[in-house]
């Protein structure tokens, strides 16, 4: 399988965390970022991580007065679509059925008849397209 690119940079685990909430609340200030992550670090440090996601495409502001309201640059299921693909690649090497195979086999995790239903007619569904 080809290796596709990323469509944004890969984050840490504090952008993840900040995306989380700005995804949540739909926009955010740096304040209220701050409000909402767990053990958070200083207002300095919140506001350069912030700062790096904008560099790196994931955020965009606009200002209402002097604060700086912070909102995603793309829709939470593209970006994830593109962050699952990319752990595909990465620990499955590219294979979506060991992929799928994990994600069965995980402890604590049992599927209901619904999902597994569901499951199955996405699966014939890709089949008919031939994907």
């Amino acid at each position: 399988m080809t290796r596709r690119k990323p469509d944004l940079d890969p984050l840490s685990r504090r952008e993840r965390q900040i995306m989380d909430i700005v995804y949540r609340r739909g926009q955010a200030t740096i304040r209220e970022v701050l409000d909402e992550l767990p053990d958070p670090p200083t207002y300095s440090a919140v506001r350069a991580l912030v700062k790096v996601l904008e560099d790196k495409g994931h955020l965009r502001h606009t200002q209402d007065g002097p604060t700086y309201v912070y909102a995603p640059t793309r829709p939470r299921d593209r970006v994830a679509t593109s962050a699952l693909a990319h752990v595909v690649d990465t620990f499955f090497g590219g294979s979506a059925s060991d992929a799928v195979a994990a994600l069965l086999d995980l402890d604590g995790r049992e599927l209901s008849r619904e999902e597994l239903d569901e499951l199955g007619a996405m699966i014939e569904q890709a089949r008919k397209e031939g994907r």
